[in-house]
């Protein structure tokens, strides 16, 4: 039944995910507010996808914050990418670059104001990704880094890229960690997915302004609350 449920999850989500993308080509004339409206329903179909044919339920905990922020979450599978989209109502999601060049989903996704990262993490990378994440942020756009940078298992807790840093540094936002635990049911090297409960937990804000060292020791630990 595992195995049947992915296949049938994976059909329902990629032929999904093709048609919300060329749908998206034509928006583009209407502006990207379009753009970024589609991609909404993108993630509303996933989620709708997650919940009926794999049966993965998701337990929100704590208060999404009014304003403009800068969420630190943590990142164990695919499943959040989507998720915290929809959940946190479509802030600019800092990403590998490796996805904003895959043939027409990346175009859609620099329109939709995803932030482009070279993990290499090279100078000039890191400015460019400052500069979009300045711009989203006038834009009265909230902002979204996965500050581990990459996928871990459950109950890894690598320490935070620099880029995050930098980014706490020049956006001057609060920081709102998020911790999750969705590698349980959904294991980032495995095609298989299990039915449960995937908990997103937001944490209290973080204000801006502190040392470096103290914003990342408060990050870290809230964003690997739930790594027991």
């Amino acid at each position: 039944m595992i195995w049947l449920r992915s296949v049938l999850f994976a059909l329902v989500f990629y032929t999904g995910t093709t048609v919300a993308v060329l749908t998206a080509f034509l928006l583009v004339p209407f502006g990207n507010a379009a753009v970024r409206a589609q991609a909404q329903r993108w993630a509303s179909m996933h989620r709708w996808a997650t919940r009926h044919i794999l049966g993965i339920r998701v337990r929100f905990e704590g208060t999404l914050p009014e304003g403009t922020v800068l969420y630190a979450a943590k990142h164990q599978s695919m499943f959040e990418t989507l998720e915290l989209l929809k959940a946190l109502r479509g802030p600019a999601t800092v990403l590998k670059r490796e996805l904003a060049d895959i043939p027409l989903f990346g175009a859609i996704a620099r329109r939709q104001g995803v932030i482009p990262v070279d993990r290499a993490g090279s100078a000039k990378a890191l400015r460019r990704m400052m500069r979009a994440a300045a711009d989203a942020r006038e834009a009265g756009r909230s902002v979204l880094i996965f500050p581990e940078g990459t996928r871990v298992p459950p109950g890894e807790k690598p320490p935070l890229q620099p880029g995050f840093a930098g980014l706490y540094k020049q956006l001057r936002l609060p920081v709102v960690p998020i911790a999750l635990d969705s590698g349980i049911v959904w294991p980032r090297h495995s095609f298989r997915k299990w039915p449960g409960v995937i908990t997103i937990r937001l944490g209290d804000p973080i204000p801006p302004g502190l040392p470096r060292d103290e914003v990342e020791r408060r990050v870290h630990a809230a964003i690997n609350a739930l790594e027991a």
